[in-house]
């Protein structure tokens, strides 16, 4: 009898340490979005930095530099897309999960959108027009975190607040 009891805790011993495990797990893939980003196109590395809760994500590298043309601010259509504000000011809407809005510099429109963290090295990127017409795609981490972002944040904040 004593044997099915020491076999029961075993057993009660392992399933617990499995949970502990998977609940481990869990919130190791708490990861963090920020770093750096290739597009799914391969043409475009954007930044994700958090501003004081926010984040936003920057144009870091294009493999084609231009200009923001389209920008829908005149004063902005001479300025280089790399270093333009593309995902601005998501809020964390759920797990791995950040809502707000997206520009895009080919058409010069902003959406509503967001990003979810699928794993470590994957960022799912989504944006909807009407909040019914929805796309996305997927992006691959190049560069894990970088250390300080206050400047860029001073920058883009102040960008998004003119």
């Amino acid at each position: 009898m004593s044997s099915i009891f020491n076999s029961l805790r075993l057993v009660g011993a392992a399933a617990l340490g499995f949970a502990i495990s998977i609940a481990a797990a869990d919130q190791a893939f708490a990861a963090t979005p920020l770093g750096e980003w290739l597009v799914a196109e391969k043409s475009a590395r954007i930044k994700l930095v958090d501003c004081a809760g926010s984040l936003w994500g920057i144009v870091s590298w294009e493999a084609d530099p231009g200009l923001d043309s389209h920008n829908p601010d005149p004063k902005k259509r001479n300025q280089p897309i790399t270093g333009t504000p593309v995902l601005l000011g998501l809020k964390p809407s759920g797990p791995n999960r950040w809502d707000g809005s997206l520009y895009n510099a080919d058409n010069g429109k902003t959406y509503s959108g967001g990003i979810t963290l699928v794993d470590e090295n994957a960022l799912r990127v989504r944006g909807c027009i009407l909040f019914v017409l929805c796309g996305g795609e997927n992006w691959k981490r190049v560069d894990a975190v970088s250390s300080s972002n206050t400047d860029m944040c001073k920058r883009v904040i102040s960008e998004a607040s003119r």
